[in-house]
């Protein structure tokens, strides 16, 4: 197995991302091209959907490129949430200000119900914010500081993050994303 893992090249086209479906069909991750290809070799995943437009080669033989695999056993994920993490607060608000939709500046977190008046550390009371509205807005809300929110926070699924870890979404993966 090292040696064959060993003998596909690291160029550029093997770090392609394909989804990682449950044997369910629920999303689980997006993985690489490589990882992918080695999954289905040792018969722990199945291709779903391949790319016509491309394939991989060896010395030998031709496999079909996979876009979206299945992973042969069900893998029971114990939680579903995606962890409150500033980091994860950025990337759910697209990197930009909840209130100046400027994403050119430093950000930091802003709570919409101060928390000197008994705010929480929810995802529903967390946006992004850069320097200069949250200095403004201070420990105040947002209709006490005048300040129109572009959009409201919510709480993400996994889904919302697996999405954004592509940037952009190959059009076959829609359905298994529930986005057709």
């Amino acid at each position: 197995m090292y040696v064959f893992e060993r003998s596909l090249p690291t160029n550029g086209k093997l770090n392609s991302k394909v989804l990682v479906l449950n044997q369910s069909y629920e999303p689980l991750s997006i993985c690489s091209i490589r990882k992918a290809f080695i999954l289905i070799y040792l018969k722990k995943a199945e291709t779903i959907i391949t790319d016509d437009r491309k394939s991989l080669h060896s010395v030998t033989s031709t496999f079909p490129w996979p876009s979206v695999i299945r992973i042969s056993r069900f893998i029971k994920l114990p939680y579903k949430n995606v962890v409150l993490t500033r980091k994860n607060i950025l990337r759910r608000d697209s990197f930009k200000c909840a209130y100046c939709g400027r994403s050119d500046i430093p950000l930091t977190v802003d709570h919409v119900y101060p928390r000197a008046r008994g705010g929480g550390e929810i995802w529903e009371n967390l946006v992004t914010a850069c320097t200069t509205c949250n200095n403004r807005k201070g420990d105040r809300t947002p209709e006490e500081a005048n300040m129109d929110m572009i959009f409201r926070p919510f709480k993400p699924s996994h889904i919302l993050f697996i999405k954004n870890a592509v940037g952009r979404l190959d059009e076959r993966w829609k359905p298994y994303l529930y986005l057709s």
